[in-house]
Order: C-alpha cells, then structure tokens, then sequence
C-alpha cells in the first residue's frame, strides 16, 4: 500500500482528558483506540461543499433488480445441472469455487447494496427484494443483515454497536499465523454469528417472511431437484466468505494495514488512524464496486454504479488515501504479516446509534 497514506504518530491534546480506555498487558494485543468522530461524515460535508453536484447521484440504481435476478437464475441453474454431481468431484468444488462462489458473493453484496434502499425508491419493496436475493444463499439473512449493516454505518468502530469489529476474544485468541488462516477461511461463520453474541436486534415480520420464504424454496429444491442442489449452494455461500478473491474485501475494507507504532494504540491518541480502505481493481466489476468503500461509506445513498463517479467528481479528497491494489494480496498479507491481525482495527467507546425500521434513501441522503 502507497506510503503516503501511513498513520500520523500524534500527542494527546492537553485541553481534553478523554476517559481511561481498558488497556491491554501486551498492546500487541490492543485495538487502536480513538476518540474522534469517524472520518467520513466530515469528509462528506468537506466533499459536498467542493462539489455541491455531487448529492444528485443519490438515488435508486433500476439496473440492480435486473443483475440480481439474473445472478438469482444462473445459480439456480448451475445448481440444478449439479444435482447428480458427486459432493466430493473435483468438478462440483470447482464449480461451486469460480461461479458459485463469485455468483453468491455478488449477491451478499446486492443485498448490502439493497440495505441502503438503492434498488427501488419504496423501502418496502427493497426488503422484499432482498429476501428474493437470499434465495441462492440458502440461509436466511437479509432481514438481519440490514439493521446491523446500517448500524455499522452510524457507529463505524463503536465498540458494542459495529458488528464489523471483531471481539477482543477473537483478536487474543486468533492472534497467530494460523489463527488467521483459520480466520480468513472460516470468516463468513464470524460474521454470521457475531452480531448475536454482541446484541440480538428485534425478530420481525420481515424476518418471518424471509425465513419462510427461504425455506420454501430450499424444500422445492431438495424435492425437485437434490440434496446436492442445495449442498452445491450453501457450498458456494461458505466459499464466497473463504479463501476466496473476492472475499478479501472483507479484510480490506477497515482493517488497517498501516506502520503504527505503540504510541498510536495510546487511548488518548486525538488524531485518527485512516480506518476504511478503497480498492479500485477489476473485481469491483462482480461486487457492485464495494471496494470504493471509502466512496460508500462517505455517500451510502449513491448507488454502485455511480461511485466511480464520486470518486471522479472529488479526486483531490480520495487519491492521496491509502488503498489496496490487491484483494488476494490484502488475503495473503492478512495472514503471514506479524504486524498485522485482528486487533488491527479502529475502536472508540463512544459515538453512533443503533439503526432499525424502514430507512427511506432520501431520508439517507440528508443524514447519512
């Protein structure tokens, strides 16, 4: 990663006493603790001001529906053409890594895109649309995912409140070349499980309808078609959160790859460590740009296709950021870099909200 984007060792403002932050024996084993407001609100206000044009790329992208159903259709054939595939061929592994893998990723990603209200302009729809999203998935998380991912943007690093931060159990616990291996080809379990451990959301309608659903279409299947009809998808979901390309924008996106020194993990440190991380490769082209992440998280009202626009319109603010050139770099660094793992996130004990019911996208697009 470019240099130019390395954190700033700072001291402790001497006007403000922030409060003792839980300190860890080895700071090895620390997170880096901050007490200053997440970066992308003051960026977005920044950005708006230097381009006031740039709020008119808000709103729906119609071309999601279609790419999703598409998406929806090929896994579903694939999985059909597979019924009769031995779980354990080279070939149904193979399948299930290049296509299924990449097809179920890129529909983690659309229900993520789907969250933020971006494939219809009713938030109703939205949510229903998402559960027709899960289908290939085989297990039923749109509904849950929502709350939580919107929270992740109202409280990006709070602890307790941002579910994209990995516990400190896990950060002690993993902290070893093969805890991380374990990490990255386990990671879509952690993030599937965490959330629970760290706060229940309410169960709703939307939830009902969503596991129903789900389950209807995995019996249609197994009756239709066959056990291995389902396998080949709950295989291609647990291979699209693994030691997969395009999972690495899981690790990529905030975990911090930076030089740091232990002064920075000090918790009176007033001067933030860069905490989301931008990619601009080709494999944005199968997961509706998500590695523009410093562009999302700045204006998560701006659809997939309108980043590069975003980050076309505002470059003087996003080209001097640190980025990954790399998914399957940021994999394999993740893992055998001793001065990287999981405690290499930005924490802060206050800040944010907890995020639910219908998010209206113009609603975002003032407040987000």
């Amino acid at each position: 990663m470019p240099s130019n984007g390395s954190a700033t060792v700072t001291k402790t403002s001497k006007n403000k006493s922030p409060p003792p932050a839980k300190q860890d024996a080895n700071p090895k084993h620390d997170f880096f603790w901050t007490y200053t407001e997440e970066p992308h609100r003051t960026r977005r206000l920044a950005i708006i001001k230097a381009h006031p044009e740039i709020t008119k790329l808000c709103g729906p992208e119609p071309l999601t529906k279609y790419v999703v159903l598409g998406v929806v259709t090929l896994q579903i054939v694939l999985a059909c053409l597979l019924q009769s595939t031995s779980f354990w061929s080279w070939k149904f592994w193979a399948v299930a890594y290049v296509f299924g893998a990449t097809a179920n990723q890129n529909l983690f990603l659309a229900i993520h895109e789907i969250s933020h209200n971006l494939a219809f302009k009713s938030a109703m729809a939205n949510r229903l649309f998402a559960i027709v999203a899960n289908l290939p998935i085989g297990i039923p998380y749109s509904a849950a995912f929502r709350p939580y991912h919107l929270t992740h943007h109202k409280s990006l690093g709070v602890d307790g409140l941002d579910t994209d931060l990995p516990t400190a159990l896990e950060a002690f616990f993993l902290d070893s070349i093969l805890g991380k291996a374990f990490f990255c080809t386990f990671q879509i379990f952690f993030y599937a499980l965490r959330p629970m451990a760290v706060y229940r959301i309410p169960f709703t309608w939307v939830h009902c309808v969503n596991l129903a659903v789900q389950l209807a279409f995995d019996a249609l299947l197994l009756r239709y078609a066959s056990p291995n009809a389902l396998l080949y998808l709950l295989l291609s979901s647990f291979l699209a959160g693994s030691l997969h390309p395009v999972a690495g924008h899981f690790i990529a996106e905030h975990y911090v790859y930076e030089t740091v020194t232990p002064t920075q993990r000090d918790p009176g440190n007033m001067v933030p460590v860069p905490e989301t991380f931008s990619y601009y490769g080709p494999l944005n082209w199968f997961t509706y740009n998500v590695g523009l992440h410093n562009e999302h998280h700045d204006f998560p009202a701006i659809p997939w296709t309108r980043l590069p626009a975003v980050y076309e319109t505002a470059k003087e603010f996003y080209e001097p950021l640190p980025r990954h050139e790399s998914w399957v770099y940021a994999i394999w660094r993740f893992i055998w870099d001793e001065n990287v793992g999981l405690n290499c996130r930005v924490k802060r004990k206050e800040g944010g909200r907890l995020v639910g019911g219908a998010v209206n996208w113009k609603e975002t697009e003032v407040q987000a």
